[in-house]
């Protein structure tokens, strides 16, 4: 099969900009090279109508296992992190800027690997499809992979975390990756300072 990867998500794109098309165009994407080793694509879930967008890095091990985003360790920080901010998960479309996993095997385990500048760019268009349908009102950014795609390679979440910056009719409020909680020295301190960015996505919204 012909290389991909300089072509990018936007040929397969569907005519029809809705979330059940788009999430059944996305599964058989070629738009970059890691397709090939992923088991599926993880593409984003929740109301096709949502208040708040959280957008995270790329699928986990779990995630690319079952299919579905925020599934793993990282996802129940996550959700504790929402309930407690007092963000209802009914008003939450989750996704990552990257819906293939990205790793490196070792042994018998699958090491998470950082997607690359050009993956990040090649799947950014499923981005803009869910943003353009979904239409939240808070972009919450996980992380600084999904803050590249959304605001740029100079926007730095530990300088601008916690403050909401317009992205097109939405705003965005960016914080760190709640994986980037469960590997912190501090998880606690860690933990709170990810509740408080919520909490400023609650009030902008």
């Amino acid at each position: 099969m012909a290389n991909t990867s300089n072509n990018g998500a936007a040929k397969f794109l569907p005519d029809r900009l809705d979330l059940d098309a788009l999430r059944a165009a996305a599964a058989g994407c070629e738009g970059c090279d890691l397709y090939r080793n992923a088991t599926q694509t993880v593409f984003g879930e929740g109301p096709g109508h949502a208040t708040f967008m959280l957008v995270g890095e790329q699928p986990g091990d779990r995630e690319d296992i079952e299919g579905h985003p925020f599934v793993g360790p990282a996802g129940r920080v996550l959700d504790r992190g929402l309930e407690e901010a007092g963000i209802a998960r009914e008003d939450v479309y989750v996704t990552n800027a990257v819906k293939h996993f990205s790793f490196t095997p070792r042994g018998n385990r699958r090491i998470h690997q950082k997607p690359t500048a050009a993956e990040i760019t090649a799947c950014r268009p499923w981005l803009n499809a869910e943003l353009a349908v979904v239409r939240p009102e808070v972009v919450v950014v996980l992380g600084a992979t999904a803050a590249r795609s959304l605001l740029g390679p100079a926007f730095r979440v530990t300088q601008h975390r916690g403050e909401p910056v317009p992205l097109g009719e939405a705003l965005a409020v960016a914080t760190v990756h709640p994986s980037a909680v469960l590997r912190a020295p501090d998880r606690e301190d860690a933990y709170d300072g990810f509740l408080a960015d919520l909490r400023a996505a609650a009030r902008a919204a």
